[in-house]
């Protein structure tokens, strides 16, 4: 078990951009693509997948800090910090039991898909971390392996369930054929969102008010174009953190870059991916008729579309203001201050209407710092457990994107009945 502890860890330490291509070329070979295709299809897809990350990378940089200076103009004061995913992350991989949570991932999926409970293969290892964290949550609270491993089974169910309900609109929309994107923190707003979106499809005015990027184009002329409006609302931004003219140029023109580079490192990656997908298609119509099976991807693959990055910059000062006038929050957005993993499925739903996107997102985000700041002894104890060093002046932590996630404020809950 040790041997395989280590290898397991040393695999999990290259990072997702070394993992994804083995994976992919694995599963060329499993679905006969050949040797040779198998090969092109995992390089050409890792690096589209490390031009995506190198690019989100960018956008969490620059929107981040011009965040983060917001908060500190708002001179913002609340008990709890918002660790973010990164330290969710960690504390998913850190425990002994996550490897035989790992293997309960792996097996739950098999199980499905032969059931047909399924149709995603969830090949995007590293996002295992956002079904670890609940598992290994469970486990510190209650002491239970047993109530630890149930946890992981349901909140796996409950994203691939999710998953394979909004891959029809990975494709419809972003264009990504064959494709689910497995990323909770993309599949946690899907649930309340949807409903959200109904509501607004029941207000007269509202409903038929359709502002897109063909709106935006046909209304501001060149002003609309990807790569310009990117840096109008990076020197709104800019502007909003309290810049200099220096400061908000240059987070202009870094946010200009994320909106025009982001499709063109999409467009790579679906093409080393698309020759996979099709293989799948194929083997699994021979073997079960009418299946169709969906390969997983990290949902960073769908923020090339300028209608998701708009929403969460446009959503960036809103979480901001929330954070400070909302009755019963008690979190300081920090580590997950810019989101636009949150908002991906709530875009694409809207078929790329952004202001219905910002008002179904401003209803999220609140209903997320609730969450958040509810799940915060729970965060606490976890980060403690595991000796995770708490930011300078805070003794309490929790996260958006973790404590903030319906899947497991709603596990979490249950496991502390018993």
């Amino acid at each position: 078990m040790d041997a395989f502890i280590g290898f397991f860890s040393y695999i999990l330490n290259l990072g997702a951009a070394a993992i994804l291509p083995i994976s992919i070329f694995l599963m060329g070979l499993l679905f006969r693509l050949g040797l040779g295709k198998s090969i092109k299809c995992g390089i050409i897809t890792g690096i589209g997948y490390i031009g995506i990350s190198l690019t989100i990378n960018l956008l969490m940089e620059n929107l981040g800090a011009a965040a983060q200076r917001m908060v500190e103009r708002m001179d913002l004061s609340m008990t709890v910090v918002d660790g973010g995913w990164a330290s969710g992350a960690a504390v998913a991989w850190s425990f002994p039991i996550s490897s035989l949570l790992v293997l309960v991932c792996l097996l739950v999926d098999v199980g499905m898909i032969v059931t047909g409970l399924t149709k995603t293969l969830f090949i995007d290892i590293w996002n295992y971390w956002h079904i670890l964290f609940i598992g290994v949550a469970v486990h510190v609270i209650t002491g239970s392996v047993i109530l630890s491993v149930i946890s992981v089974i349901l909140a796996e169910a409950a994203v691939l369930v999710t998953a394979d309900r909004t891959a029809p609109l990975a494709e419809s929309y972003f264009g990504l054929e064959g494709v689910s994107l497995p990323t909770a923190s993309s599949m946690m707003w899907v649930p309340i969102g949807f409903c959200v979106d109904w509501l607004w499809d029941r207000i007269p005015g509202l409903r038929n008010c359709h502002i897109d990027e063909k709106w935006i184009k046909n209304h501001l002329g060149i002003l609309g174009e990807p790569a310009i409006l990117g840096v109008l609302l990076g020197c709104g931004m800019g502007v909003l953190a309290g810049y200099d003219i220096g400061g908000i140029w240059n987070l202009g023109i870094h946010l200009g870059a994320v909106m025009f580079l982001l499709p063109k490192m999409v467009e790579v990656l679906v093409e080393g991916l698309l020759p996979l997908s099709r293989a799948a298609q194929e083997v699994v119509g021979r073997h079960f008729q009418g299946r169709k099976l969906y390969i997983s991807l990290d949902a960073g693959a769908a923020l090339g579309d300028p209608a998701v990055i708009s929403t969460a910059l446009l959503l960036t000062p809103i979480l901001v203001l929330l954070a400070a006038v909302l009755p019963g929050n008690r979190v300081l957005p920090f580590g997950d201050l810019s989101c636009p993993y949150f908002v991906v499925f709530i875009v694409a739903h809207n078929k790329g209407n952004i202001l219905k996107s910002v008002l179904t997102g401003t209803v999220l985000l609140a209903i997320t710092l609730w969450m958040a700041s509810d799940f915060t002894p729970f965060y606490t104890e976890l980060m403690q457990a595991s000796n995770y060093a708490f930011p300078e002046g805070m003794s309490q932590m929790s996260s958006l994107s973790c404590g903030g996630n319906m899947f497991n404020w709603i596990l979490m809950r249950l496991a502390a009945l018993f």
